[in-house]
């Protein structure tokens, strides 16, 4: 069952609202990632879905079909490169195909999948953000008129950040090895580049090279604990 506004959509793209009347399907674990996508759809007039992992993004997809899908590669079930095969490779296929993260050699990785570009986290420049899935529309969804770049940038609400770090906690509470701490590791890495918080950066990232090496990680992850716990509580200033 398509979205009908893939193909017909009801109102005409502006110079300002650009991606009016597109439904663009965001397929993003972190709230406070998701949050900077929503607003940048909000700016440009699109309307956005979101899904929160592999498993919901292919029930949402059996729904209707979006306008564009935008991909996270590191997702709680699974990569986020086997989602954008599976988009790439479908008959009809998805107009527009974005890879996101903040990982290096991920950008490689959307594009060997299938994605027509790649988005780097963090995604903060709304026209960069309009102009990479402009350029994929045929010319009769690229709006009329001159147009002039954005350059605004735009912030995700704090909040989804403090939400962000709960989720993260409670996993440590459930489960606080093996697959779960790589799991972990990732997803706060890119969250934490994402908002500026370079101490839980650092932190992230050492539990990662610790789990590479095989190494014990009892210390690292019982630090980034206490860093969660300081975010969630607010008295951390990133």
């Amino acid at each position: 069952m398509d979205d009908a506004r893939t193909f017909h959509p009801p109102y005409t793209p502006t110079s300002g609202r650009p991606l009016l009347g597109m439904t663009i399907l965001v397929v993003e674990d972190s709230l406070f990632a998701c949050d900077a996508m929503r607003l940048m759809c909000l700016h440009s007039g699109a309307r956005i879905r979101r899904a929160d992992c592999l498993r919901s993004a292919r029930r949402h997809l059996q729904v209707y079909r979006p306008s564009a899908v935008i991909v996270d590669l590191g997702l709680p079930d699974g990569s986020g490169a086997d989602l954008i095969t599976e988009l790439h490779e479908a008959v009809p296929r998805v107009a527009v195909i974005l890879g996101t993260s903040g990982d290096d050699g991920a950008e490689d990785l959307a594009m060997a999948a299938g994605a027509d570009a790649f988005l780097a986290k963090p995604v903060t420049h709304l026209g960069r953000f309009q102009e990479t899935i402009l350029a994929l529309l045929p010319p009769e969804r690229q709006p009329t008129g001159p147009r002039r770049l954005r350059t605004d940038i735009i912030h995700a609400d704090p909040i989804a950040y403090r939400d962000d770090m709960s989720h993260v906690a409670s996993l440590l509470d459930e489960d606080a090895d093996g697959p779960m701490l790589d799991y972990v590791a990732q997803f706060l890495s890119g969250v934490a580049r994402a908002a500026g918080d370079r101490q839980l950066v650092r932190a992230a990232e050492n539990l990662a090279q610790l789990r590479a090496r095989g190494d014990a990680a009892t210390g690292p992850v019982a630090r980034i604990a206490g860093l969660l716990q300081e975010r969630i509580a607010g008295r951390a200033a990133m």
